[in-house]
């Protein structure tokens, strides 16, 4: 069976994965962009931007794990949008008209609309589903290869209270946001199901990547 997959979500040192305030304006609210800058950093991010240069190492080599086996992403509403979204027809995401997932990609929401073909080969589905059912729609649209959970925080946390993360990688960014999202929040004892590695880079942040014992 396909892995359920969570890739390179950056938290805070207290946990948050976004910040207060979330709007059109400010994505991650009142973090801005602190929780990714060491993306942005590595030549991978800066070719996202579509900009030269950029760091190799770990954080890249990490980074480059985005799309190789991924068959479709599930997603939240805070995800695919800013508060409000579902109240604007025309709203297709953060991403302009070629996305980066390059696959089906599942948005979860509890008001639906009709799905959304953007160019590069994502479409949007927007479900109104558990995450074992979302899971299972995912899985049959990735076709034998991995399904990313895309977050935002609730949404990872919901599958990872679900008992359905098979691999999770969060990148610890040395920061202090005081309020926002936490990730970690219900879910005490978690790391017992996993084994868990980490590794820290020049950058100042430190990668912990967690397995689900027995796979």
């Amino acid at each position: 069976m396909s892995l359920a997959r969570v890739q390179h979500v950056s938290v805070s040192l207290d946990g948050f994965a976004t910040g207060e305030g979330l709007s059109l304006e400010a994505p991650f609210g009142h973090a801005g962009e602190r929780l990714h800058e060491w993306v942005f950093a590595t030549r991978w991010g800066r070719a996202m931007l579509r900009q030269p240069g950029g760091t190799s190492g770990v954080d890249d080599a990490l980074l480059r794990l985005f799309a190789p086996g991924i068959g479709a992403e599930i997603m939240g509403a805070g995800k695919f949008g800013y508060p409000g979204w579902h109240d604007e027809p025309e709203w297709k995401g953060w991403w302009g008209p070629n996305p980066p997932f390059h696959t089906p990609v599942f948005v979860l929401t509890h008001r639906p609309r009709p799905s959304i073909e953007m160019e590069g080969g994502t479409t949007f589905h927007f479900i109104d589903a558990s995450p074992a059912e979302a899971l299972a729609t995912a899985r049959e649209a990735a076709g034998g290869q991995d399904v990313r959970l895309g977050g935002g925080p609730t949404m990872i946390r919901d599958f990872l209270a679900a008992g359905l993360v098979d691999h999770m990688h969060i990148v610890v960014v040395p920061i202090l946001l005081g309020r926002g999202v936490r990730l970690w929040d219900g879910l005490e004892g978690l790391e017992k199901d996993y084994e868990v590695e980490t590794v820290s880079t020049p950058s100042g942040v430190t990668h912990v990547t967690f397995s689900r014992a027995g796979l």
